[in-house]
């Protein structure tokens, strides 16, 4: 099972990968990065993807239909613009699920498919401790 530095690693060797990161959505830190970082900053970034996350996860148009099992009622947000994509996996925990892995993906080299499975095959083996 891998640790927080290993799935960060893995990420970026998906097709496109530009940078990956695993945030804290409720303070909105990183708890750890590699790659690049839209406009440069890591910390920065892990803040707005956050208070996106954020927003998904807390507000009934988007969680509408969800069992209270203790998962986050969202699975992922993608946001695409010009040329690149945004996907953010929420991670279940044990304690609270409240992270979740950010992947910046390349438009034009990314499977956004194919980085959805996989991020999610991340998420779901993902050692936090």
């Amino acid at each position: 099972m891998p640790g927080i530095d290993e799935c960060l690693l893995e990420a970026m060797r998906l097709p496109g990968a530009r940078g990956a990161a695993l945030v804290d959505w409720t303070s909105g830190l990183a708890l750890g990065t590699v790659g690049e970082a839209p406009g440069g900053d890591h910390e920065t970034t892990a803040a707005e993807a956050a208070e996106l996350a954020r927003l998904a996860a807390e507000h009934g148009a988007f969680t509408a239909g969800t069992g209270a099992d203790g998962q986050p009622p969202v699975e992922d947000v993608i946001v695409s613009n010009r040329d690149s994509y945004h996907l953010l996996r929420f991670v279940d925990t044990s304690f609270d699920s409240s992270v979740f892995l950010h992947l910046w993906l390349g438009r034009e080299e990314g499977n956004l498919a194919l980085a959805r499975i996989r991020l999610g095959e991340m998420a779901a083996r993902l050692v936090l401790g």
